[in-house]
C-alpha cells in the first residue's frame, strides 16, 4: 500500500521536493552547506540545479540527482537526501557514479578529462551502526599500501544524523540534528530553517509540489493499469499455451491408447 503524501504544510528539510527548491534556489546556503560538510571551500559555481535527469540509454535505468552542482575548479558535486532504508547505499553511489562520468563522456573525450566528484548522501538511519560514526569518507585506495590513493578524483562521503560517536564539528553535528528532527541550534541550521517555512508559505511552491503529486498519481494508477492488463494478456497467453500442450498431449495418448487396442484385436 502507498504511503499517503504528506500535506505541503507538513514538508521539512528532508521532504525531497522541499530539498531540492530549498538548496537550488539558494546558492548561498548550498554553498555553505557543502562546504561544511567537505571542510573546504567549493569554487565558484558554475552550474546549480535540482532533479537533474540522465538518461544513457533509452531502455536503461536511468537517475535523477537530487542537487547536482558543479564548480569552476572543475568538480561536480551531487547531494543526496536519504530518508529510508539504507542497505542498498553502498550500490546506489557506484551506480551514480558511473552515470556523472557517462554523463560528462563525449565521443572522443580523453579519461583524464574526468572531473573530480563527490556523490553526498545525507541519510537518518546509519549504514555502519556498529561503528556509529556520523561521517564516512570513501575514496578508493590500495589493499596493499591503505595510505596509497587510486587518484581517480572520485570521491564518496554518507552522513548519518544516526552517528553515535564524537567524529564530527559542532557545525556538523548542529546540521545532522536539525536533519534529524530537532529545532535548529546554530546559525546556519536557523538560516537554512527560515528558508524552509519561507518556502512552505510560499503560494507558487504550493502550486508546483499539488501538480507533482497529481502527476505521481496519474503515473501510478496508468501503470497499474498496464500491469494489469500486461497481466490479464500474460495469463491469457500462458494459459492457451498450457491448454494446447495439455490438448496435444491428451490427444497423443488417447490415439497411443487406441492403436495398441486395435493391434491387441488383431494379433
Amino acid at each position: 500500500m502507498a504511503r499517503k503524501a504528506k500535506r505541503y504544510e507538513e514538508l521539512t528539510f528532508t521532504d525531497d521536493f522541499m530539498f531540492c527548491k530549498v538548496l537550488s534556489t539558494h546558492k548561498d546556503l548550498c554553498r555553505e552547506m557543502t562546504e561544511l560538510i567537505l571542510n573546504r571551500k567549493v569554487g565558484r559555481l558554475l552550474e546549480l540545479g535540482s532533479q537533474k535527469p540522465v538518461e544513457i540509454t533509452s531502455d536503461g535505468r536511468g537517475v535523477r540527482f537530487d542537487v547536482y552542482m558543479s564548480d569552476d575548479t572543475d568538480t561536480i558535486y551531487n547531494i543526496e537526501m536519504q530518508t529510508g532504508n539504507v542497505a542498498a547505499l553502498p550500490f546506489r553511489t557506484r551506480y551514480y557514479q558511473g552515470m556523472i562520468d557517462l554523463d560528462q563522456m563525449e565521443r572522443g573525450a580523453k579519461f583524464t578529462d574526468l572531473k573530480t566528484s563527490y556523490i553526498i548522501f545525507i541519510c537518518l538511519e546509519n549504514l555502519y551502526p556498529k561503528i556509529g560514526l556520523h561521517k564516512y569518507s570513501f575514496s578508493s585506495t590500495c589493499a596493499e599500501v591503505p595510505n596509497l590513493e587510486l587518484g581517480d578524483g572520485a570521491y564518496k562521503i554518507i552522513l548519518s544524523a544516526a552517528g553515535t560517536q564524537d567524529d564530527v564539528s559542532e557545525g556538523i553535528r548542529a546540521f545532522l540534528e536539525y536533519v534529524a528532527g530537532n529545532a535548529p541550534s546554530s546559525d546556519f541550521t536557523s538560516r537554512l530553517d527560515d528558508k524552509v517555512k519561507e518556502a512552505r508559505a510560499h503560494i507558487i511552491r504550493r502550486k508546483e509540489y499539488m501538480t507533482l503529486l497529481e502527476r505521481d498519481e496519474q503515473m501510478r494508477e496508468e501503470g497499474l493499469k498496464e500491469g494489469l492488463k500486461k497481466g490479464r494478456e500474460e495469463g491469457l497467453k500462458e494459459g492457451w499455451e498450457e491448454g494446447w500442450e495439455e490438448g496435444l498431449k491428451k490427444g497423443w495418448e488417447e490415439g497411443l491408447r487406441e492403436g495398441l487396442a486395435r493391434a491387441g484385436k488383431k494379433a
